[in-house]
């Protein structure tokens, strides 16, 4: 991560902006909550640009928000994300120690009531903020879209919360471009 004198002014500005949307002329398309043996883990809001297209995710920049009910360590997440990839896409070992590796770096241990914000820039890579702070960034396009596809990918593992969270872009001619 660089930081400087233009990047913190930058942060500033974004943070304001973020108050209402945290992604540019983006609108809040949906939430739902990820449960796992009857317990909340945390809840996952989605915010998407105009013309966004559930079926192609990946094209899109998007704004994925996380409200923790759980204590995790980042090295936790890390390794739990690596495992949820899994499924969206295939990678060698390499790119799994690499990636896990960055992310562990990238975010934050995390308390209940935390909100991690995860952007996703197509082509680029992912940003983590919280408290409209940046705390860290996986500049690598091929994981920040298997990243944000445990979440969006028809072939995660909470289908039921992939509804939840897309469920406004199927609506209204909000997926039509």
């Amino acid at each position: 991560m660089a930081f400087g004198p233009q990047t913190a002014l930058a942060q500033v500005a974004e943070a304001s902006a973020a108050a209402a949307a945290p992604l540019s002329g983006a609108r809040l398309v949906g939430q739902g909550v990820l449960r796992f043996l009857g317990f909340e883990i945390y809840r996952a809001r989605l915010w998407v640009q105009p013309g966004f297209d559930a079926d192609n995710y990946a094209a899109h920049p998007l704004a994925l928000e996380l409200t923790y009910h759980r204590d995790f360590s980042a090295e936790a997440i890390a390794k739990r994300s690596i495992e949820e990839m899994r499924r969206v896409g295939s990678f060698t070992p390499q790119q799994a120690a690499r990636w896990q590796q960055a992310l562990t770096a990238a975010l934050p241990d995390v308390k209940a009531g935390d909100r991690l914000l995860g952007l996703y820039q197509p082509g680029a890579g992912a940003v983590f903020k919280m408290g409209g702070r940046v705390v860290g960034e996986v500049p690598d396009a091929e994981f920040s879209r298997l990243f944000f596809g445990i979440w969006l990918s028809p072939q995660t593992s909470e289908p039921g919360l992939r509804q939840e969270l897309i469920a406004a872009t199927r609506t209204a001619g909000q997926g039509q471009q």
